[in-house]
C-alpha cells in the first residue's frame, strides 16, 4: 500500500463535516442501544446481533473503549464512564469538526442542538419541515377557532422565514409519509382536504396525507430558493415506516422538472440504498442534486457500503457527493459513521486510482471534497467555520468546554543549533490571545549555540529585537506523556501573518515551494533515530551516566529488557500520527533505533521533533536518559539520524528508474537530484552535522559516512541507494544520507538537502561511478568529507546555491552559530560530555 500512503494520510487526517446527524439522548433514555447498529425496532431488535454490521461495529467500539467484544460489556463500560466522558472520546476519535444536526426527530431525553457543541468545534441546525408543520398544528388556536389552509400557510411561511438565517438546510421525511413522488402543481382544495383529514385524526398530528405533504414541501422549497438553502430529503432506506417501493429518488423528476426550482439544490440522503446508482444518475444530469451516503455507511456490510458508494460515484460529479455520520441517540453511531466513512472512501478511491479513473493526487482531492469542502460550499459555513485553514480553531468558550481537562499547552520550536525549546501557556489564554496573536520571542533566539544562551557573534541578531511565535494548530497534539497538557509546533513571525526569514520550517517550505514549482516534484524523508539509553549510578560519591546495558547489535536480550519502554513509545509516536517501520538493539552499550516511516519531507521534519520528544519524555518516565548525541562516548559507536530521501511526483515515486531504462536503477531526475546532493556535500554537512561532536562520529569505518562517495547498499558510503522489499531487481526507491545526526534541525538540514538537490536538477548533474568497497581502502583516490565543523563551515560559507536558495541572513545565522560552536568546544574538550542533557 505504499503507493497510497499520500492518500490515507490525508484522509486519516481529514477533520470533517458531518453533513447530517441528530441528537444525542442521556445514557438513562429509554431509546434502545440495539439502535446504534441498526433502523430495526421492535420485536425485530432481537435479530440486530446477527447482521454483519453489528458484529464488526461492536468490535470496532470495544476497541475504543478497551472493554471486552460484548454488548454488555460496551453498556457496562458506557454507565460506567458516563455521558460525557465517551461523547469526548468518541468525537475526538472521530475527528469531526462540524455537525449539521436534525433536530426534528424526537427521542426520549434527547439533549438540545447546543449541548452538541460541549463535543464539536462547529455546530448548525437542519429544520425538518414536517416536524415544523405538526408542532404549528398541535397549538390550540385561540378563541376555539379552527385551523384553515390559508392560516396555516400563513403561520407556517412566516415561522419557515424567521428562522431560515438560522439554519443551514431544510429537511424532508416525504419519503417516509407518502413517498417521493411529490406534486409540485398539488391544488389548494386538496391540500385544504387533507389538512382536515390530518386534523381529524387527532393529536399529537402526525401528517401522512400525501397531498398535504406535497403542499407542504413545496412551499418549503420556494422558501429554501428565496433563502439560497438546500433542501435535505430522506431517500432509500430507513425504518419500516416507509414504503421502499416509493423512496427511489427517480420519483422525484417532478420537483426536478419543474421550472420554478430549476436553482434550488436538492441533497439525496443515505446514498439512496439500494438506488444509489439512480442518485448518481439524478446528480450527473441535473445541476441542482448532490448525493449523500450517511446511514448505508456504516449500516451496511463492507461490501455494501463499498458497492453504494461506487454507485454514486459511478455517475455523480465529485464536487456533488458528501459525508455525513447520520448519527443519532449515541455519540457511538458518529464514532462508526467517521471510522468507517474514512475506510470505505478510501478503498473506492484506492480501486479508482488502480482502474486508472483518478491519479494520486485527484484521489487526495477528491478525498477532501466529499468530506468536508463539498458541504462547506453546498451549506455555506465558511463564514461560520476556519477550520480547513487552521485545524481546531474555535471560540474560546467551546475549546474551555471540549477541552476542559487540558491545562497547559506547551509552543515548541527548535533553534539554529538544534535544541529543542518550548514556551508553556494555560489553555484559557491560549485560545484567548496566544492562538490568534502568537507569544514573543527575542530574536537572539535563532543566534543561540549549545553553550550560550545568548546570541552568537556574526550572526546580525542581537538581544534588541522581538518576534512572534505562532502556534501550527495542525500540528498539535495531547501529550501522551503527560496528562492534561498538549504540545504544538510553532512557525516564527515578524507578526502574526507575516514569516520571519529566520524561521526554519518556513525555510524547508519554501524551498520544497521551489522544488514543487519548477520541476513538480516533492520530496519525502524518513529518517532512522539513533540513540542512548543511559541509566544514573553512583560512583565515588558521583552522579554518572551509564550505558543501559551491555549487548551487541540486534540483541534480543537488549530488546526484551527496553521492551515496555518500547511499547509505550510505540504507543505515544501512534497517538501522534507518527509511522514506526521497525525498531531493534543498536551497536552501541545502550543503543538503540527506531525507524520512522517516510512522509513528504515538511511533515517528516515534523515528526522527527515529535519522535525525539516522545523518545526523551518516555525514558525519563522509566529513570532513563535518552540522548541523540553524535558520539556520547569517544569510545563507543555513534547516533546518526540517517535519513532516506526519495522523490515524488503527483503521486508516484520518480526517483526510482524503470527496467526498460535506469542507470544505476534510479531515473534521471533522480540521479541529477541526488548528485546536486553529493556535490554539496561539505557545506550541507553544516546544517546537518552541526557539532564539533558530530565529526568525532563521522570516521571510516564506522557505517557513518566519511568519504566524498555514493555507492549501491554501501553503508560506508555518506550517500547509499536502497532497495528496500518489494522493490524490483536492479531498481531503487530511495537513497540514504548518513551524515545527518541527531543535532541537527531537521528543517534546515532537509532545506540543505532540497537546495542541494535542485542544484543538481538544474545543472543535470550526473553521479560519478559508484563506489563498491570500503571507500576507506580508496583513500589516495577518494576525497575525505570535511574532518571537522570547521571544514563544514568554509563549504558553506563559498556555497553560493546555498545563499541563494535558503537565504542570506538565514545561512549568516547558521554559520555564526557554527562558529561560536567551534570556538567554545576547541577551548572546552571534555565540554562534549554534558551535551547528553541537550540532545
Amino acid at each position: 500500500m505504499e503507493r497510497y500512503a499520500e492518500l490515507k494520510e490525508a484522509v486519516e487526517k481529514l477533520e470533517l463535516v458531518d453533513a447530517h446527524a441528530h441528537n444525542i439522548v442521556d445514557l438513562d433514555s429509554t431509546f434502545p442501544f440495539l439502535r446504534c447498529f441498526s433502523e430495526a425496532e421492535g420485536e425485530a431488535l432481537s435479530y440486530v446481533p446477527h447482521s454483519l454490521s453489528f458484529k464488526r461495529s461492536l468490535r470496532d467500539i470495544a476497541k475504543l473503549y478497551g472493554c471486552e467484544t460484548s454488548l454488555h460489556a460496551i453498556e457496562t463500560h458506557r454507565r460506567s464512564s458516563g455521558l460525557q466522558s465517551i461523547s469526548i472520546k468518541c468525537f475526538e476519535a472521530a475527528k469531526i469538526g462540524a455537525i449539521l444536526i436534525d433536530d426534528g426527530i424526537e427521542f426520549d431525553k434527547m439533549h438540545d442542538v447546543e449541548w452538541h457543541r460541549n463535543y464539536s468545534p462547529v455546530v448548525c441546525r437542519v429544520l425538518r419541515i414536517e416536524h415544523l408543520a405538526e408542532k404549528i398544528l398541535d397549538k390550540e388556536l385561540p378563541n376555539g377557532s379552527e385551523w384553515t389552509l390559508d392560516m396555516f400557510t400563513e403561520t407556517f411561511m412566516t415561522k419557515l422565514k424567521s428562522v431560515a438565517d438560522r439554519v443551514v438546510a431544510l429537511k424532508s421525511i416525504a419519503a417516509y409519509r407518502s413517498g417521493l413522488e411529490i406534486d409540485t402543481h398539488v391544488n389548494k382544495k386538496d391540500a385544504e382536504e387533507g389538512l382536515i383529514e390530518t386534523l381529524s385524526a387527532g393529536k399529537p398530528i402526525r401528517i401522512q396525507n400525501k397531498h398535504l405533504i406535497d403542499y407542504i414541501f413545496t412551499c418549503s422549497l420556494e422558501v429554501a430558493l428565496k433563502f439560497n438553502l438546500p433542501m435535505q430529503i430522506h431517500t432509500g432506506f430507513g425504518d419500516k415506516d416507509l414504503d421502499l417501493r416509493l423512496s427511489n429518488p427517480l420519483h422525484l423528476r417532478t420537483v426536478l422538472e419543474d421550472k420554478r426550482f430549476a436553482r434550488s439544490c436538492i441533497v439525496l440522503l443515505h446514498a439512496s440504498y439500494p438506488f444509489s446508482k439512480e442518485a448518481s444518475y439524478l446528480a450527473s444530469v441535473y445541476p441542482q442534486v448532490y448525493v449523500d451516503f450517511g446511514l448505508a455507511v456504516p449500516k451496511l456490510s463492507v461490501h455494501g457500503m463499498i458497492s453504494s458508494v461506487k454507485g454514486l460515484l459511478e455517475l455523480a460529479p465529485i464536487k456533488k457527493v458528501m459525508f455525513s455520520t447520520d448519527g443519532y441517540a449515541f455519540p457511538e453511531t458518529f464514532y462508526l459513521g467517521a471510522k468507517i466513512a474514512r475506510e470505505v472512501v478510501f478503498s473506492v478511491l484506492c480501486d479508482a486510482c488502480d482502474d486508472g479513473d483518478f491519479t494520486i493526487p485527484e484521489a487526495v482531492e477528491a478525498a477532501e471534497d466529499i468530506f468536508k469542502k463539498n458541504a462547506i460550499r453546498l451549506y455555506k459555513i465558511d463564514g461560520i467555520i476556519d477550520l480547513f485553514d487552521s485545524k481546531n480553531a474555535v471560540s474560546n468558550d467551546l475549546v474551555m468546554t471540549f477541552q476542559k481537562d487540558i491545562v497547559f499547552i506547551r509552543i515548541i520550536w527548535v533553534d539554529t543549533s538544534g535544541q529543542h525549546r518550548c514556551r508553556v501557556v494555560p489553555i484559557k489564554r491560549f485560545y484567548d490571545v496566544v492562538k490568534k496573536n502568537g507569544v514573543g520571542l527575542t530574536s537572539a533566539s535563532m543566534a543561540m549555540s549549545s553553550t550560550s544562551d545568548g546570541p552568537s557573534n556574526g550572526t546580525n541578531l542581537t538581544a534588541v529585537g522581538e518576534i512572534r511565535l505562532m502556534p501550527d494548530l495542525s500540528r498539535k497534539w495531547m501529550l501522551p506523556w503527560a496528562q492534561k497538557e498538549e504540545m504544538v509546533l510553532a512557525d516564527m513571525h515578524v507578526k502574526p501573518g507575516q514569516a520571519w526569514e529566520y524561521c526554519p520550517r518556513e525555510a524547508l517550505r519554501r524551498i520544497t515551494k521551489i522544488l514543487k514549482d519548477e520541476f513538480n516534484l516533492e520530496m519525502n524523508a524518513g529518517f532512522e533515530n539513533e540513540f542512548y539509553l543511559l541509566r544514573n549510578v553512583l560512583r565515588g560519591g558521583r552522579e554518572e551516566w551509564v550505558p543501559f546495558d551491555s549487548t551487541p547489535y540486534c540483541s534480543t536480550s537488549a530488546f526484551d529488557s527496553a521492551s515496555p519502554l518500547f511499547q509505550e513509545v510505540y504507543f505515544a509516536l501512534q497517538s501522534l500520527d507518527i509511522p514506526v517501520e521497525q525498531l531493534h538493539a543498536e551497536s552501541g552499550k545502550g543503543q538503540f533505533e527506531i525507524a520512522l516511516g517516510h512522509r513528504v519531507c515538511t511533515d517528516a521534519a515534523d515528526n522527527l521533533i515529535f519522535a525525539r520528544e516522545a523518545i526523551r519524555a518516555v525514558a525519563r518516565k522509566h529513570g532513563l536518559l535518552a540522548t541523540f548525541v553524535p558520539k556520547y562516548s569517544l569510545d563507543d559507536i555513534g547516533s546518526g539520524s540517517h535519513v532516506h530521501i526519495s522523490l515524488w511526483e503527483n503521486g508516484k515515486n520518480v526517483f526510482m528508474g524503470s527496467k526498460q531504462s535506469s542507470l544505476h536503477g534510479m531515473s534521471v531526475v533522480g540521479e541529477e537530484f541526488m548528485a546536486g546532493v553529493l556535490s554539496h556535500l561539505p557545506s550541507i554537512l553544516a546544517f546537518t552535522a552541526p557539532l564539533p561532536n558530530s565529526y568525532d562520529r563521522i570516521q571510516p569505518d564506522t557505517w557513518s559516512g566519511a568519504y566524498l562517495c555514493w555507492g549501491k547498499e554501501n553503508r560506508e558510503a555518506p550517500l547509499r541507494t536502497a532497495c528496500p522489499p518489494g522493490v524490483s531487481d536492479g531498481l531503487v526507491s530511495n537513497f540514504e544520507i548518513k551524515s545527518f545526526d541527531g543535532c541537527a534541525n531537521p528543517h534546515l538540514g532537509l532545506a540543505s538537502i532540497v537546495a542541494a538537490g535542485i542544484d543538481g536538477l538544474r545543472r543535470h548533474l550526473r553521479l560519478p561511478e559508484p563506489v563498491e568497497t570500503n571507500p576507506s581502502s580508496l583513500s589516495e583516490s577518494i576525497e575525505r568529507l570535511p574532518k571537522e565543523l570547521s571544514e563544514s563551515v568554509e563549504a558553506l560559507e563559498k556555497d553560493e546555491v546555498m545563499k541563494n536558495l535558503i537565504g542570506e541572513n538565514l545561512l549568516k545565522a547558521v554559520i555564526g552559530v557554527r562558529k561560536a560552536e567551534i570556538d567554545y568546544y576547541s577551548k572546552n574538550k571534555d565540554a562534549f560530555k554534558q551535551l547528553i542533557h541537550q540532545y
